[in-house]
Formats: structure tokens, C-alpha cells, sequence
């Protein structure tokens, strides 16, 4: 089945970023994709937060959220909005929150980002997601036209536990939208991505922010799809656009047989330290 993915430049203004997300609803669907892929932050992407803030509502106001399900609604797609920034229902922080979207339009399932990125660096820069944002307190793994689903937004990438317990609750293909920096991206994103699908027998598709945006960051692109062997099936490069890739669900299956490491998961005994 055909999978598409949106590789985005989001701005700051949340409006022209849902014309491009429609936009990219209308031709996945047209060139014949069963579900699209969008990057985290779809909607907004803006480190200035006291400007960001103006544009943060709930989810249930939100406008881009709204056009997203409607498109999808009316061009019969699944859609994985990878992420969208909205103020959250506790503690006074915001939420980045990916949405999994029927081709009803209806909401499958929400995931909150489980990791959160804080940290000084040796160059004087100092980022704590965690002052804006609150985590979340669950996993997710929903079934959709591609497969079972397992959801993560960005820094997950880094923690394989939560991609070990989303295989263990039967996920056959995962999904990583991503806002990666160019540093980061270059050092680490191929190998990392290629690593959670190699270890669990999966797909994974990554959609990603690309190039620089209004706010003054860059972002790494190379959006992926890769197939449970590690193959790099498709990479976007470092600008925005849209590109496909044929996801076979029976390639799961016959990867695992070959390499049964799901089968032979244990849980792990207590670590003796010896000094």
C-alpha cells in the first residue's frame, strides 16, 4: 500500500501552515496513498513562545486540527498529523500532541509526546522543552490501512524502550515526525531510524521538518521510510514537498522469520554491578 509523506517549512503563522497541510491532503489522496504523514509542529513551529503563545489554543478550537480532519473527511485519507503544539488540559503548559485521523475525519487516537528535550550545551545554549511543555503519560498503538500503528514524536526517537513496548503491544509500523536539527539530524537520524526498524522486524516512516523557517531555526529534513530490514526506501533530502512509498505489510512477517528477535525478547533480570 501506498504511503505518503508531507515534508514541511512551518511557519509561524498557523493558517498558511494548514493551506499546505490540505494541500498535501488533496494530492496524497489523488496520487493514490492510502494514509499521509506529516512532521511534527505541523502546525505552528515558533521558538519564540511568548509570540507562539498568541496562536496556542485548545484542541478542540484549534483551526488546523479542524481543516485537517475535513480534508481528510472529504478526500477519504488516513492522515498522521504528526504533531500539533495546543494548551494543554492541566498544569497551565502546552501539549505536543499528534493526532491519528480516520478517512472520516474522525480522531482514532491522541498521543502526547512521552520525552521532553532539556539541556545546556557546552556552546552556551540552554533548551527546556519542559518549561513550555508537559509530558505524556501514555504509549499508543492504533490499527490503521498500514498496519499497527505505534506512535512517538521526535526525541523518543532516542529511548528504545518505548519503541520495545509498542512492538510488544503488536505495532508493525512506526511513525516518528520530527523536527531534528541539522547537527543532530546529520550525526544521528539514519542510523537511529534504521536502528528501530531493524530491531523490532518494522516499517518506520519519518516525516520531518525542512530548511529554515520564519522563526530563524533550521531543521534537518530527510524524511524516511524504511522497511523492517533497514532498507532506506524513500529520503526527501533537505527541502520541502511530497513523496511516496509502497509499505508491505507482509514484509513484517517474512523479516521476523528470518531474524525472530520479537520471538526471543525476555524480560530483562537484575543488573549485578561489580567494582
Amino acid at each position: 500500500m501506498k504511503a505518503a509523506i508531507l515534508q514541511m517549512t512551518s511557519g509561524i503563522d498557523p493558517l498558511a501552515n494548514a493551506r499546505t497541510l490540505t494541500d498535501g491532503v488533496a494530492q496524497a489522496a489523488g496520487e493514490g496513498a492510502a494514509m499521509l504523514f506529516t512532521p511534527e509542529m505541523s502546525g505552528l513551529l515558533d521558538r519564540d513562545r511568548a509570540r507562539a503563545a498568541a496562536s496556542l489554543i485548545a484542541e478542540g478550537d484549534d483551526r488546523v486540527l479542524a481543516a485537517v480532519r475535513e480534508a481528510a473527511a472529504k478526500h477519504h485519507i488516513w492522515v498522521h498529523l504528526g504533531s500539533l503544539a495546543l494548551r494543554g488540559e492541566a498544569d497551565g503548559r502546552f501539549v505536543n500532541r499528534g493526532f491519528v485521523i480516520d478517512e472520516s475525519g474522525a480522531i482514532r487516537v491522541r498521543y502526547d509526546k512521552l520525552h521532553l528535550f532539556d539541556v545546556d550545551l557546552p556552546t552556551g545554549e540552554r533548551w527546556r522543552e519542559s518549561d513550555a511543555y508537559a509530558p505524556g503519560a501514555s504509549a499508543a498503538v492504533v490499527e490503521t490501512p498500514l498496519g499497527m500503528l505505534g506512535l512517538s514524536i521526535c526525541y523518543d526517537l532516542r529511548f528504545p524502550d518505548l519503541f520495545r513496548a509498542l512492538t510488544d503491544a503488536g505495532a508493525t509500523l512506526l511513525s516518528v515526525p520530527a523536527a531534528f536539527t541539522r547537527p543532530t539530524g546529520a550525526a544521528h537520524w539514519h542510523v537511529l531510524l534504521r536502528a528501530r526498524a531493524i530491531e523490532a522486524g518494522v516499517h518506520v516512516i519519518a516525516a520531518a521538518q525542512a530548511g529554515t523557517h520564519a522563526d530563524g531555526r533550521a531543521t534537518y529534513g530527510h524524511s524516511l521510510a524504511v522497511d523492517p530490514w533497514g532498507e532506506v526506501l524513500l529520503d526527501m533530502g533537505d527541502g520541502p514537498g511530497l513523496g511516496f512509498a509502497e509499505i508491505d505489510p507482509a514484509r513484517v512477517a517474512e523479516v521476523r522469520s528470518r531474524v525472530p528477535a520479537i520471538a526471543h525478547r525476555r524480560a530483562i533480570p537484575p543488573v549485578e554491578v561489580v567494582r
